[in-house]
């Protein structure tokens, strides 16, 4: 049963569209296609199983499909050019619809790529993979990496709908799906400790895709992000909660170069580094570190740093990230489970020994 949210954002609230098959029902896409033009993006692993289908929904429209390289190192704007290349070429104008098709990468290059081409066009999110389909599709974050930093050049821009088509996760290759949940498990931290009692009982039905689970996993992750970018759209204040896990998540993908490690992986090793960090500042007890730690690793997600990465290495890297703000390192840590809390510049000794440094 199709289950549909909303995104309240005044004249730019979209809806989030999510069950089974509904690449099997393009009524919904037409909803949100103004005009005659569609460019589909996608990636080479998610077009040859998806982008044929998808295009049969869209019989009466112009469509061109671009086909990105697939992996967070291709998140670039030297790849960014290829979706430029064919807005042009083909002529595209300004009442055109841009769908990205695929994973994180893909939505968040396509959603830049709408918020640039001629000062704006539409576009509609149908991710593809688990961490999309809870985080990266929702809420508007657009862009693309650069050598020195993750995410450091893009635009907020919302989509007109989200389309979740539960079904494209029977292809999706398990890490994938581990890397989906971290994302899931981040907002049972953060807000909504019911669900983080929920997951703790479902993890391994997660893991064998078990569809119910998965359905209610994906609802539960979006209400709570849709209620969070409501209340905070452009992350001056509670939405930087989401970030949990980040700082620390987007050293270890910089430091290790980009693709190494999935995001989720990255995220999900950030989010046990902040939970020690807060049992050292005093807001989480021993055995609640012990919590997080052992759902991540029932998840088969990492809880340490890479060996390859010093503590000095993340020092260094943490200090070029967008949550840095007038010099002072920002982090979201862990009041209490289920109670996310921003903290400016925390205190350096006890960051280092969550670093393993004296």
């Amino acid at each position: 049963m199709m289950q549909i949210l909303e995104v309240n954002l005044g004249e730019r609230s979209y809806p989030i569209y999510i069950g089974a098959d509904l690449l099997g029902q393009p009524e919904i896409l037409h909803r949100y296609i103004s005009g005659k033009q569609v460019l589909w993006v996608s990636n080479e692993t998610v077009a040859p199983l998806y982008l044929e289908r998808a295009q049969t929904m869209l019989p009466d429209f112009q469509q061109e499909a671009v086909v990105l390289p697939d992996g967070e190192q291709y998140k670039t704007l030297e790849v960014l050019g290829l979706v430029f290349d064919a807005l042009l070429k083909h002529r595209y104008e300004r009442n055109c619809t841009l769908i990205a098709l695929g994973g994180g990468v893909v939505g968040d290059m396509t959603g830049f790529a709408a918020a640039c081409y001629q000062r704006g066009v539409h576009f509609i999110q149908v991710p593809t993979t688990l961490l999309a389909q809870v985080d990266s599709s929702v809420g508007g974050k657009t862009g693309v990496n650069h050598p020195l930093g993750k995410n450091m050049i893009g635009a907020f821009y919302q989509p007109r709908c989200v389309l979740v088509d539960t079904n494209t996760l029977r292809t999706l290759p398990d890490r994938e799906l581990s890397a989906g949940i971290a994302e899931i498990v981040k907002y049972g931290l953060i807000r909504d400790i019911p669900f983080l009692g929920w997951l703790e009982k479902h993890m391994e039905d997660l893991l064998n895709r078990d569809p119910k689970s998965l359905t209610y996993a994906i609802l539960q992750s979006c209400r709570n992000k849709a209620e969070i970018v409501a209340e905070d759209e452009r992350e001056n204040g509670v939405r930087a909660l989401l970030n949990l896990g980040h700082t620390f998540g987007h050293a270890i993908e910089t430091g290790l170069g980009y693709g190494v490690w999935l995001h989720g992986e990255a995220v999900a090793a950030g989010m046990a580094m902040a939970a020690d960090l807060s049992a050292r500042l005093g807001w989480l007890s021993t055995d609640q570190v012990k919590r997080v730690t052992d759902l991540l690793l029932r998840a088969r997600l990492p809880v340490q740093l890479p060996a390859s990465l010093s503590g000095e290495d993340f020092l260094r890297l943490m200090a070029v990230d967008k949550k840095v703000r007038d010099g002072r390192l920002r982090l979201i840590l862990l009041e209490d489970l289920g109670v996310g809390r921003i903290v400016d510049n925390p205190e350096p000794e006890k960051l280092r020994a969550t670093l393993g440094l004296r």
